[in-house]
């Protein structure tokens, strides 16, 4: 089955088995040496002037960097920042350009060596840092994905009472294909180099790297951060970066992480692990319609899948109350109709169940977080015909607020379109192998440095990326100091938990303790 959306950073494969979280993006090939280099130049000319002298074809320079003054109001104190847009090209083994990467970044200026700077990465395949920047660190925020929200909502940020820039700068990077950053090669060697596993990480850490020298932050503590497709990023980033780039990290922080490709798909007819690690989710989404979310009350789901559940589905017809059993328990803890539970033998694929839960509202709930729902265009349909309630709700205001950020109030002027989520580059992304690699260099990577924390985080809700995935990766990990260091936290909410205020702020109680132990 093939993942179908592409949403802030993340894949939804809402298929039988599980969904497939993508989480801020691209996979890469192995690619040739790369090397990013700082922008060339101060004085470029505006996009749409420069166009008219270039010959056809050949694509208008981007603006040259870009710096405004800001401020914003947190933790009851002013905080005055260095807002800045900006290039760092990427170029191949013999030098040659090849593509520019744009990113934004938040800096409170000075000298201080010790003030923490966090590198952050949506995922996708296909989707810009957007999400992260103006959905929950970022200074400045717009709502988005909750119940209510309409792609008509006004465009217009407000200060983000619980931005980390007070705690770290912030450095929001579009990978090529996203935002405003793009290939200069034809589209044969822009997949090969761009749109692959292995080629995305190498070419992402040396952007990083880079940032560090250009702006003379190499003895700065360092932080990478990622959501959903981003989380399977981040580890393997902060890997390369140690044992390539020659610069250490000290924290990772995961936002509802797409970290075991492997363990969540569903080739294998005979692993319980899909199944496993949706119930939880489901069971939470309907604890809180109820008002009973706690995590005591999800210890009794917890228990249930890491137990008798896995028993009865191996079990399978060999046991004559097997699938009874499961059924009437996976019934209990979903709220869907007894019968159609019984017609899938108690294995409740994502797809039904986001259907099935609203169906008497004739509504459809969101794999991002299923009581989050928008109503139904076709009820009469037996199979769904619309997008998601949360993609397709936050696409336009997003986009606006960013666009209206960067050209209006920065003053970086490009007549290029913004993708926030590109379809292009999801259709064209090289998944490779479905593999633990996450996994593996997360374990590597503190495995070489004893002093990095991990902070990884998750919704009850979210059935794209579910948090139970991770419970589950961390109590498998050695024991090499990783109750200490590694660190699962879950929240109310879905994928985007931090559009909830609650959430967002103990996010960052959780993240202000992680940066506090490794400063």
């Amino acid at each position: 089955m093939k993942p179908d959306l592409p949403v802030l950073g993340r894949f939804a494969r809402v298929g039988r088995g599980a969904a497939w979280c993508a989480a801020v993006f691209v996979l890469w090939v192995a690619m040739a040496p790369w090397s990013a280099h700082a922008a060339e130049g101060k004085d470029a000319k505006p996009a749409a002037e420069a166009a008219d002298k270039k010959a056809d074809g050949e694509l208008p320079p981007l603006p040259a960097d870009k710096t405004i003054k800001q401020s914003v109001r947190v933790g009851g104190r002013t905080v005055s920042y260095e807002a800045t847009v900006g290039t760092i090209p990427v170029r191949d083994a013999k030098g040659k350009k090849i593509a520019e990467v744009v990113y934004t970044s938040y800096v409170v200026p000075g000298s201080d060596p010790h003030r923490p700077v966090t590198f952050a990465f949506n995922g996708g395949p296909g989707a810009s840092s957007v999400y992260l920047n103006m959905g929950a660190i970022g200074p400045k925020r717009i709502q988005f994905g909750v119940d209510g929200d309409a792609p008509s909502d006004a465009a217009v940020t407000k200060d983000n009472p619980n931005t980390w820039l007070d705690m770290s700068d912030l450095v929001f990077i579009d990978p090529v294909g996203t935002g405003f950053s793009r290939s200069l090669e034809d589209e044969e060697h822009t997949k090969k180099d761009f749109y692959a596993t292995e080629a995305d990480i190498k070419y992402l850490s040396r952007v990083v790297y880079d940032w560090l020298v250009k702006h003379g932050r190499l003895r700065a503590p360092k932080y990478v951060m990622g959501e959903s497709y981003g989380g399977y990023r981040a580890p393997r980033i902060a890997y390369e970066l140690q044992t390539r780039m020659g610069v250490g990290v000290n924290g990772l922080v995961m936002v509802s992480p797409y970290l075991d490709p492997a363990a969540i798909g569903d080739g294998d007819a005979l692993s319980p692990l899909p199944w496993m690690i949706n119930l939880p989710s489901m069971t939470a989404a309907r604890l809180e319609s109820q008002g009973k979310l706690t995590p005591t009350a999800m210890a009794d789901v917890e228990t249930y899948v890491r137990t008798q559940f896995v028993t009865d589905f191996l079990a399978g017809r060999s046991d004559p109350g097997a699938i009874g059993r499961m059924v009437q328990k996976v019934s209990a803890y979903t709220g869907l109709d007894p019968q159609v539970v019984s017609r899938l033998d108690g294995r409740v694929d994502i797809g039904t169940y986001l259907r099935e839960v609203h169906r008497s509202d004739k509504k459809i709930g969101s794999v991002y977080d299923s009581n989050v729902t928008a109503f139904d265009p076709f009820p009469g349909s037996a199979e769904r015909q619309s997008g998601d309630p949360i993609l397709e709700a936050l696409l336009a205001p997003t986009t606006s607020a960013m666009v209206d950020f960067v050209t209006r109030e920065v003053g970086w002027k490009t007549d290029a379109h913004y993708e926030a989520l590109s379809y292009e580059v999801n259709k064209a992304w090289d998944r490779g192998n479905a593999d633990d690699k996450p996994v593996a260099d997360l374990r590597k990577a503190i495995g070489n440095d004893p002093n990095m924390k991990v902070l990884i985080v998750h919704g009850y809700n979210d059935l794209s990326c579910p948090f139970f995935t991770s419970r589950l990766i961390i109590d498998q990990m050695p024991t090499f100091g990783q109750a200490q260091r590694v660190k699962l936290s879950v929240y109310p909410g879905g994928h985007m938990f931090y559009s909830r205020p609650g959430s967002a702020e103990s996010f960052k109680a959780d993240a202000a303790a992680l940066y506090s132990a490794t400063r």
